[in-house]
């Protein structure tokens, strides 16, 4: 095997491909090294595709960007849909349990793959063949607003009108150390408006919060 279905790219040294796709639980030859250069590679590489199309774009909306595309969630997509999973070679057990479709193994074998082509075909092939995989991705990406995280776009709400900036607090945990549940109050000072969610984590019930109380003070200006 010297090429993957819906990589425009054919190995000159199988061997790395092979290494590629082979996961943790077949031994101690795996794709996590691999994976390790690949993940820089794609990073270096996004990078210097949204500074070249996105001109007008802010350090923080590029980072944004950058980070929307490179997640694990949108890698496994990627992966998905040229049927990666199919040739990743899995140990008994992770073949079992449904391995060859976990987003998390989807996702580093992807960047195996793209450290392999670095390695046999160097930066220029590697480059092209991200180009050819993230620009359509790149062309349909949100509007800036909708890739900031809901505390962001509160502060930022609050600041254009010259507010203060909201307070979180927690208010309380429950449950047992592996599966806590935190609950988070937002209030904003001036007005005193505040909300209340809950979590699996305290940084997404933040989010969360923010999320509630910037809904509704958009309401209150409709």
């Amino acid at each position: 095997m010297d090429s993957v279905a819906g990589i425009d790219y054919r190995f000159t040294d199988p061997r790395l491909l092979l290494e590629a796709l082979t996961h943790r639980s077949m031994g101690s030859r795996n794709y996590e090294r691999l994976e390790f250069l690949g993940d820089s590679v794609l990073s270096l590489v996004i990078s210097s595709r949204l500074f070249e199309l996105r001109p007008d774009a802010t350090e923080g909306d590029l980072s944004r960007m950058r980070a929307r595309l490179v997640r694990g969630v949108s890698l496994a997509e990627l992966a998905a849909e040229i049927n990666l999973g199919k040739q990743i070679m899995l140990g008994e057990g992770e073949l079992k349990s449904g391995g060859f479709r976990r987003a998390s193994i989807l996702a580093d074998s992807f960047e195996a793959v793209l450290g392999a082509i670095f390695l046999d075909g160097g930066y220029a092939a590697c480059r092209q063949v991200i180009i050819d995989l993230f620009d359509p991705l790149i062309a349909n990406l949100p509007d800036i607003e909708e890739l900031k995280d809901p505390k962001t776009r509160l502060q930022e709400w609050l600041q254009a009108r010259a507010r203060p900036l909201p307070e979180y607090e927690l208010q309380r945990e429950e449950g047992a150390e592996h599966a806590k549940k935190f609950y988070v109050t937002c209030r904003i000072p001036d007005d005193e408006t505040e909300v209340e969610a809950s979590g699996s984590s305290r940084r997404m019930t933040e989010q969360a919060a923010a999320q509630q109380i910037l809904l509704l003070l958009k309401e209150s200006v409709a």
